[in-house]
């Protein structure tokens, strides 16, 4: 069973989710970086405790093919660590609002969606725009937003999202149920590559404070398959070399790796590593795990310490399970 540790409590105290804190009102947006934001994270159960990013994987045997997986992305090359999925939790009742689809329309949730004014845009405090600057800024890149509902349990996420004017615009839209294990329509993107949620994976200060990462993490490598594994649904690559790995691919921090001399926040990070791993989510930089753009954690660069020969790819179970490719 997935454990969580209630705020009020040292970091050593394990609670199980049915004990998580009574849900605090919210009234208005609330923004990721703050003790407020903390106080509804420790209450809000994500996913079902038997859903894929909340699995213990610490005992699951190694895939066949982990050392030539990580050969193939780089055994020497170094963890590296993005500050970049914020996100913002919205009340119950917040206005939602049309947002333009411009790439992928069928491959979207339908909205309206309850996307506030103040909704932070990838990267951003920490890329050091204002928020107006950021949610209006032309750049290309992913430029992800993430709107979390966490008394209905509902997550809205968009691909390269702004505002024009007054209103927003993206390529596309996923929408999670939270207290479901529903997957994406096979074949289906998200706002990740791989079809699955990013809300779910990212590192968060609260939870650093508590001493462990209580799910599964994503990160991103330059070359992947042409294959999709439970749970995700989609791929975005035209190789087909099985030594490559496919999105949803399950990595995780082998067991001897010694995490006693790192930082308090650090720590919480590897412990996770070892139990409940991480997804391969995206193309991207090779060995990139996502964290929130949250100046409160501490000590990253300590991750830098790790190289892909620290982990190693696992066999995963579930529904579906296997190679699977988009017709």
């Amino acid at each position: 069973m997935n454990v969580f540790l209630n705020l009020a409590l040292s970091a050593a105290l394990a609670v199980p989710a049915a004990d998580k804190p009574k849900m605090p009102e919210i009234t208005k947006p609330v923004m990721f970086n703050t003790a407020e934001a903390d106080k509804l994270l420790a209450a809000l159960q994500v996913f079902p405790p038997d859903n894929p990013w909340n699995e213990d994987i610490s005992k699951l045997p190694v895939h066949a093919k982990s050392k030539k997986m990580i050969a193939g992305i780089g055994a020497d090359k170094k963890l590296a660590y993005n500050l970049d999925m914020g996100f913002i939790l919205v009340p119950p009742d917040q206005k939602k609002v049309a947002v333009k689809l411009v790439a992928y329309p069928d491959e979207s949730d339908k909205g309206p969606y309850p996307v506030p004014d103040t909704a932070p845009i990838e990267n951003w405090p920490l890329d050091g725009r204002k928020l107006e600057a950021a949610q209006k800024a032309k750049e290309e890149g992913d430029r992800h937003v993430l709107v979390v509902d966490p008394v209905k349990r509902m997550l809205y996420e968009f691909y390269q999202g702004r505002k024009t004017g007054d209103d927003w615009q993206a390529a596309c839209e996923a929408t999670f149920d939270l207290k479901s294990n529903k997957l994406r329509p096979d074949g289906w993107t998200s706002s990740d590559a791989a079809g699955l949620p990013i809300f779910p994976a990212v590192i968060r200060f609260d939870e650093c404070e508590r001493g462990l990462v209580e799910h599964a993490m994503r990160f991103t490598v330059r070359r992947t398959r042409k294959a999709y594994v439970y749970p995700a649904t989609h791929h975005a690559s035209r190789l087909t070399d099985e030594d490559l790995p496919r999105m949803g691919e399950r990595f995780r921090l082998r067991e001897d790796f010694d995490v006693s001399g790192c930082s308090p926040h650090v720590q919480a990070i590897l412990k996770g590593l070892k139990k409940y791993g991480m997804f391969m989510a995206d193309n991207g930089g090779d060995w990139r795990i996502s964290v929130a753009p949250d100046s409160r954690i501490k000590g990253l660069d300590e991750l830098r310490k790790l190289k892909g020969s620290d982990f190693e790819v696992v066999q995963t179970t579930g529904p579906n399970e296997g190679p699977r490719k988009k017709p």
